[in-house]
């Protein structure tokens, strides 16, 4: 399987990098659909000059709005798109609420209701249960973030075995060593920069963090992403490296991993 980073700023976008989304591909069936792991802000710029917007499942770690506000102008490509619209409905999977957010997000006016189900088959994750997605099997582990349902995903390529974990936005948690065990690559949040020091708990991580997380799951190579604008990433690094001796990447828009 392919990822490719279409964004990975933390908590809005920023410029040159939307807010978190990425895609994975598999790139020896290139009419396979994409799986859209979160889809933020200038999420849908992004993707247009890599894959085909009309060919995707969507996923979702929660849905604070830095990773689903794009989701209403992928709605209108697949729906109204003059040459090439979804040719069929596309699976989504995301918090129990997905259909009632998204819903309210794309609606009309303020009383409104737009449903999804003509161009997505929603189906909400089930903690701990794998689901099966085109060449990929998708198991949500339940994270400490103040939106509800939030999960980390760990993704492993059936035909491989390769493994990919993305943290989701998180707290601290013996859940995410769970999640990340073993993993090829680990896309960790890192939005609180070098420390969590001074910061409000139970909301996101470090690179001193996600770097004692990788070290504890054993990755084999941690990524690091959803660092705010104003954070300095080399410095978050840094940090990660004092607790993680692996490779340890910035992750940065249009990074693309084979696994």
């Amino acid at each position: 399987m392919r990822l490719t980073i279409l964004g990975c700023s933390g908590s809005l976008g920023a410029p040159g990098n939307p807010g978190s989304s990425y895609l994975i591909t598999s790139p020896g069936s290139p009419e396979t659909p994409g799986i859209l792991m979160d889809f933020g802000p200038g999420a849908l710029a992004a993707l247009q000059p890599v894959f085909d917007p009309a060919n995707a499942h969507v996923i979702f770690t929660h849905l604070h709005a830095d990773h689903c506000s794009d989701f209403p102008s992928l709605l209108v490509w697949r729906r109204f798109h003059p040459t090439a619209p979804a040719a069929r409905r596309n699976l989504m999977y995301g918090p129990s609420h997905s259909p009632v957010h998204f819903g309210r997000m794309s609606a009309d006016g303020p009383d409104g209701f737009d449903d999804i189900s003509d161009t997505f088959d929603f189906r909400p994750w089930e903690p701990g249960q794998p689901v099966d997605i085109e060449q990929v099997t998708v198991t949500p582990v339940p994270v400490v973030h103040p939106a509800a349902e939030s999960h980390a995903l760990r993704v492993e390529s059936r035909e491989s075995g390769r493994v990919l974990t993305f943290s989701g936005d998180s707290g601290m948690t013996p859940a995410l060593v769970d999640a990340a065990r073993g993993a090829d690559v680990f896309l960790c949040e890192a939005a609180w920069g070098p420390t969590s020091e001074g910061k409000a708990p139970g909301m996101h991580l470090s690179g001193q963090e996600a770097g004692r997380i990788a070290r504890e799951a054993g990755v084999g190579k941690l990524v690091l992403v959803h660092i705010q604008p104003w954070s300095d990433p080399e410095e978050t690094r840094a940090a990660a490296s004092a607790e993680f001796d692996g490779e340890i990447a910035i992750g940065r828009a249009g990074d693309v991993f084979d696994l």
